[in-house]
């Protein structure tokens, strides 16, 4: 079994979620703030010491063919590179394209939701998506 860990990087927000590699199913974890502008790399470290990953997905919104590329790829590719440089784990980045859209509609049904519920659930989405892309 392979275990790994979803980030849904955001500048306000990261929602992170775990999953593996048996059931190709993954589960909101937490939604982690930054600090100073920075990823919580505490945070982070903290949730990757806890759950051993194997490797790291990091959702990113790819544009199609023709269209301009996201202002916020380079600072996920950037996000990217630096887990792979502090943790020493493979990192692979998945389009992301429509998982905040999903994840609120999942959601909707709720009253009271938080963002991070919502960051949190679109970590899980970016997760399974890669986890059906690539299952063993």
């Amino acid at each position: 079994m392979t275990t790994l860990l979803g980030f849904d990087f955001g500048l306000k927000h990261i929602g992170v979620a775990a999953g593996q590699t048996i059931t190709a199913t993954a589960n909101p974890l937490t939604t982690l703030t930054p600090v100073g502008n920075k990823p919580d790399w505490a945070g982070i470290e903290r949730l990757i010491r806890e759950w051993r990953p194997d490797a790291l997905i990091v959702g990113a919104p790819f544009a199609d063919p023709g269209y301009a590329e996201s202002p916020l790829l380079p600072r996920i590719r950037r996000f990217a590179r630096q887990l792979e440089g502090r943790f020493h784990l493979p990192v692979h980045l998945i389009d992301e394209r429509l998982t905040t859209r999903e994840a609120e509609s999942l959601l909707g049904e709720q009253k009271y939701f938080s963002s991070g519920k919502i960051d949190a659930l679109s970590a899980a989405l970016i997760l399974e998506t890669w986890l059906h892309e690539n299952d063993e």
